[in-house]
C-alpha cells in the first residue's frame, strides 16, 4: 500500500511533461488560426515549429510569434511553416492574446534568437515539463 502511495504523485507529475509527436501524427495548424508569414519570401527562409503531445496546456492554444508579431495560434501535435526574411529572427511563444478564458490570462513568454539563412528551413519544437513549464528550443531536422 505504501509503494501504491509512493507511485500515484509520481505517475501525476510525469503525466504532466509531453513527448515529440510522431511525424505522421503531426498535423499543420488549421488556416483559420495563421495570423502572418504565409507567403514566400524571396531571399528568404523558412521557421518550422511543431508542438509535442501532452496533457499539460492540452487544451490550450499557444501563440507563435516571429519578430514579436503573432504568427499563428498552434495546438498539441501540429506544426506550422512560416516563410520570414533572412537574417536575425526572434522566435518566442506566449500565452494566446485571442483566448479570453483562463488559457489566455497566463503570462507565458519563451524567446529564442535564430539566425535565417537564405533558402534555410529552422526548426523549433515547443514542449511542456512540469518543472519549467512552456519551452521553445531549436532542434535537428529529421
Amino acid at each position: 500500500m505504501r509503494l501504491l502511495l509512493a507511485l500515484v504523485p509520481l505517475l501525476a507529475l510525469a503525466g504532466c511533461s509531453s513527448w515529440q509527436a510522431d511525424p505522421a501524427d503531426i498535423k499543420p495548424v488549421p488556416e483559420e488560426r495563421l495570423r502572418g508569414y504565409q507567403t514566400p519570401v524571396t531571399n528568404g527562409g523558412e521557421l518550422v515549429v511543431t508542438r509535442d503531445f501532452g496533457l499539460r496546456g492540452g487544451g490550450c492554444y499557444v501563440a507563435v510569434l516571429v519578430d514579436r508579431k503573432i504568427a499563428a495560434r498552434i495546438h498539441v501535435g501540429e506544426q506550422v511553416r512560416l516563410h520570414v526574411p533572412a537574417g536575425m529572427r526572434i522566435v518566442s511563444i506566449e500565452s494566446d492574446p485571442e483566448d479570453d478564458t483562463l488559457c489566455g490570462k497566463g503570462n507565458l513568454l519563451r524567446e529564442k534568437a535564430a539566425r535565417v539563412e537564405v533558402g534555410e528551413a529552422l526548426h523549433f519544437r515547443i514542449s511542456a515539463d512540469n518543472r519549467i513549464g512552456f519551452d521553445i528550443q531549436q532542434v535537428e531536422a529529421k
